[in-house]
């Protein structure tokens, strides 16, 4: 897998450490991203893809009681 280098305020790269419990900030805002992500696909499953219920929406026919 291709590397990518970002640039991080330290104090936020020292916040992740701690509440990661990881020994590097490296490892440490890796893990937040991964979690981040996971959390996510977790939330799809879970709700379906937005652009799913966006879809339905629009096809959706309109109640004309509705106001």
């Amino acid at each position: 897998m291709a590397r990518v280098s970002i640039s991080l305020d330290a104090e936020l790269a020292v916040e992740a450490m701690v509440l990661s419990g990881a020994g590097s900030p490296q490892d440490a805002v890796e893990a937040a991203v991964r979690d981040y992500i996971a959390r996510g696909h977790r939330t799809e499953a879970r709700t379906g893809r937005s652009e799913d219920a966006r879809r339905e929406m629009e096809h959706r026919p309109k109640d004309p009681h509705a106001d």
